[in-house]
């Protein structure tokens, strides 16, 4: 028993001794708890040797904790770069967080930052803390000083980019990705809005190259290959374009936007019957089903099925009546049959819920469609030999860039 005393007082004074150095040479009060604790611990040992006093387990597990174990836990957190005045502020932080009080914990993590400018988690959790409340700015500060002291944080590289995209800075928030994309290809969120900003700002090119880079890592993802369908659809290569929206419908089969611009597709290439498949699917959405059900109509015409053609337009009138009416009255085909079209008084036009890529998508494939209604089947061939032609040549440059890279 007295050996144990003995040993106990030996390692708890070290620890002490210790303790008070770190504080001296660290100018550190935060220290002064820590020795409070171990001089807990150690009187419980010195009542226990001066009064011939035994404890019971409880307390003799209590002094190791108070003298020993804390001790040893702080010195231990030292040596992997933890410093206690970070961990005490970073624990006060979260305290106040959880209380509601956000002023006492930034200013916890500001004397933390203060006191160390490299520290990681003090600059992270204020970045947070100043994103939370609004303060978009500072938090980019924030969330880039934390990146100066990990330039492994991809979290924070995101999250960059992510507020300057807030704040209407484009080109900075793509710059900021495309350094993100370098390091980590496969980082899925980054490709979102990288590609997401370039189709906003009508850089196609430079967007399908990121959605291809990042199908190298996710086949099978519906929201890249939807994606890709759309730009390809603007760069006008249908081919590939059709290509992106069938893997996108195979993926999710509820995808009635990737049929509807399938099913436009096949009419640039005129074939009816392979429009008229993927209108039919479409006619159950509510976003869709207005235009499918007016594109069924012109297609009946087409096949001098009058009756059909009648009924389909007055169910996409009744469907959106505020949409179809000025389609109806401005599209030719349909003069034979007007008079048999029940057109109300009083048109009411549903809200658009399309987002704008999709918007635009849809409506240059419709004056695509419009535009080839009057070439030739030839025509059409060679536009199909013309795109299968550019594509293979593509695949060639890419393949001898590899084998040179190699």
């Amino acid at each position: 028993m007295e050996a144990e005393q003995l040993i106990f007082a030996v390692i708890a004074l070290v620890f002490f001794i210790y303790m008070f150095y770190s504080m001296i040479k660290n100018n550190d009060t935060s220290y002064v708890m820590i020795l409070i604790i171990q001089v807990v611990g150690i009187a419980l040992n010195f009542f226990e040797v001066l009064f011939g006093i035994k404890l019971n387990l409880f307390f003799v597990v209590v002094k190791y904790i108070l003298a020993v174990i804390i001790p040893l836990i702080v010195i231990l957190l030292a040596k992997k770069g933890k410093p206690l005045f970070e961990v005490i502020s970073l624990i006060k932080a979260n305290v106040f967080l959880k209380m509601g009080n956000n002023k006492k914990a930034k200013q916890a993590l500001i004397d933390l930052v203060t006191k160390y400018p490299e520290n990681y988690n003090g600059h992270k959790l204020l970045a947070k803390i100043y994103e939370q409340e609004g303060g978009m700015r500072k938090a980019i500060d924030e969330y880039v000083l934390a990146i100066d002291s990990n330039k492994k944080d991809y979290d924070s590289y995101y999250k960059v980019a992510e507020l300057l995209n807030g704040l209407e800075k484009q080109d900075e928030a793509a710059e900021m990705l495309f350094n993100l994309l370098n390091k980590k290809p496969e980082y899925y969120k980054a490709t979102e809005l990288l590609g997401e900003i370039l189709i906003k700002k009508e850089l196609y090119k430079e967007a399908a190259n990121v959605y291809q880079d990042a199908l190298k890592y996710n086949p099978m993802s519906y929201d890249l290959n939807y994606n890709l369908g759309i730009v390809y659809t603007m760069l006008n290569d249908f081919q590939n374009a059709k290509i992106c929206y069938e893997k996108a419908a195979e993926i999710n089969s509820l995808s009635y936007h990737s049929k509807y611009f399938l099913a436009e597709i096949a009419l640039i290439y005129k074939d009816i019957e392979e429009a008229e498949k993927y209108f039919m699917q479409v006619l159950d959405n509510e976003e869709l089903s207005a235009d499918a059900y007016y594109e069924l109509a012109k297609i009946e015409l087409l096949k001098g099925n009058k009756e059909s053609a009648i009924r389909y337009a007055n169910t996409a009138i009744d469907t959106d009546s505020g949409k179809i009416v000025p389609k109806i009255k401005k599209e030719p085909v349909f003069i034979p049959i007007i008079a048999k079209i029940s057109i109300p008084f009083n048109l009411e036009e549903k809200e658009a819920k399309l987002l704008e890529k999709e918007l635009k998508a849809k409506e240059h494939l419709e004056e695509t469609t419009e535009i080839t209604r009057n070439l030739s089947n030839s025509d059409i061939e060679q536009m199909k030999i013309r795109n299968e032609t550019k594509e293979f040549e593509k695949s060639e440059k890419d393949l001898d860039s590899r084998d040179f890279n190699m």
